[in-house]
């Protein structure tokens, strides 16, 4: 398999947003990090993507993005393939694409742009100007923004052939599936690769409306159920999803309470509590309160980790 075939099958799979850890000096463990990829890679993790948010992307600098993209393809060692987070300024991400593709990493994730108007042409034009820089790599848009339409995104795709995926984390499952149809287009369900972006917690009902891969912060702690609720959703064994479901439920509505407060905070202590690495992270982001870490620590004990 090769050239975008190839990046398209590495989606339709669990997309591993690694943690970014910390040292006591607040700078990038480089030795935690690898160690946490070899894990993920050990346990049959096949896509990763750095520099994502459960990475807390916008607390790094510039170069600690670059360094994390390094990293990752250093230790990955083709094991895996590299779904680069990039996004800021339009000057940026397209610095950053270029590096990941110099890297060598096979796609770009371009984040939502952080701006407080965006008009669907401005998206499109920030999109594309991204895909045009990497003709060679595979790009995913991710996709947060409720506002914008499917028929955007046709435009984009049609603009844009190295456009392969998307990464969808609007969190109503009846609108996905109409727009996951209308922005493919009459008789092209396959143009885009459909990634649940809400983890865990949204796949199973994601799936029924196209979705056919779901990323995963969970995935740093226990990649056993990650890959266990991919392999039913695959096999549509309704049964045996939700009981993975159920098990890594009340994990993942930790992270997604209050407007996914702790989103990291409560991944990194689960790290914590396993020895992986430290619990730190980076200011808008906080420790957790004493209560909910013990909650984490039940967690973790119960799966067996």
């Amino acid at each position: 398999m090769s050239g975008f075939s190839r990046a398209r099958a590495a989606l339709a799979d669990v997309v591993a947003i690694p943690v970014t850890p910390f040292a006591a000096d607040g700078s990038v463990d480089t030795a935690a990090y690898r160690l946490l990829l070899r894990r993920l890679l050990d346990a049959g993790v096949r896509t990763v993507t750095p520099n994502g948010n459960t990475g807390e992307f916008y607390a790094l600098s510039p170069e600690e993005r670059l360094l994390v993209t390094e990293l990752t393809v250093a230790e990955v060692g083709g094991r895996a393939e590299v779904v680069v987070g990039v996004g800021h300024d339009l000057a940026t991400a397209v610095a950053a694409a270029r590096h990941a593709g110099d890297a060598g990493a096979a796609m770009v994730m371009v984040h939502q742009p952080v701006h407080p108007y965006i008009s669907q042409e401005g998206w499109i034009a920030y999109q594309r100007t991204v895909a045009d820089s990497v003709p060679g790599l595979g790009v995913v848009p991710y996709l947060r923004d409720p506002l914008i339409t499917a028929g955007t995104l046709a435009r984009l795709g049609a603009l844009c052939p190295n456009v392969v995926g998307v990464k969808y984390a609007v969190p109503d499952a009846t609108r996905f599936a109409a727009f996951a149809r209308e922005a493919s287009g009459p008789g092209r369900p396959g143009r885009f690769v459909w990634v649940a972006g809400l983890a865990e917690l949204h796949a199973p009902v994601h799936w029924t409306g196209g979705a056919t891969g779901f990323t995963s912060g969970l995935v740093n702690v226990a990649p056993r159920l990650s890959l266990a609720l991919l392999a039913a959703l695959r096999a549509g064994d309704a049964e045996a999803a939700r009981d993975v479901w159920e098990w890594v439920r009340p994990f993942e509505e930790l992270r997604a309470a209050r407007h996914a407060a702790d989103n990291v905070s409560v991944v990194k202590e689960a790290l914590a509590v396993l020895g992986l690495c430290r619990r730190d992270v980076r200011p808008p982001s906080s420790p957790l309160p004493a209560a909910t870490r013990a909650e984490v620590a039940a967690l973790v004990t119960a799966w067996g980790v």
